[in-house]
């Protein structure tokens, strides 16, 4: 947003804790961040005052199910990014090196990162844009790590563009 690629901004930044780099990013920047409990019991309805007005929900780092509350209220307006080509490698558990080391164990010659829509299981949302590479041979879990974010850096602003002009 800051650089002119999306015609967007971004109206808060939500974060389970606040020593998140990216709560210390958005205070950076005057953007809101709401530190909200994932086990309060409350924490849908505290989620959702917190995004109330926003067009669009990107994740980033989420490691749980969203309420069924949010997802009702963001039909098709909630975005994830997951670091492999899904369907491959997603599902409970499968986050950051895990994947990595599950897709050098599969012997894969590719891989890469997908964003998707946000339903009530995990990587199993519609697919909106994925971005592949080949890897190199012998690669480590942490070399396709670093050929993956680098992708991703990419990819989630194409894909939110995407998303923004289909609302």
């Amino acid at each position: 947003c800051e650089d002119g690629r999306l015609n967007a901004s971004i109206a808060v930044v939500v974060a389970p804790n606040d020593t998140s780099p990216a709560v210390a990013m958005a205070r950076e920047r005057g953007v809101t961040v709401a530190v909200l409990d994932p086990k309060d019991p409350d924490y849908a309805q505290r989620l959702l005052e917190a995004v109330e007005g926003c067009a669009l929900l990107c994740l980033a780092g989420y490691m749980r199910l969203l309420p069924e509350a949010v997802l009702q209220a963001f039909p098709r307006r909630i975005l994830n990014i997951h670091p492999s080509l899904l369907p491959k490698f997603g599902g409970k558990g499968m986050y950051g090196r895990h994947v990595h080391e599950a897709v050098v164990a599969a012997n894969e010659t590719e891989s890469g990162c997908t964003v998707h829509y946000v339903d009530a299981h995990y990587d199993e949302g519609e697919i909106l844009f994925q971005s592949r590479t080949a890897l190199p041979p012998r690669a480590t879990p942490e070399e396709v790590g670093a050929i993956v974010l680098e992708l991703e850096k990419r990819a989630y602003p194409a894909a939110v563009a995407l998303a923004l002009e289909s609302l």
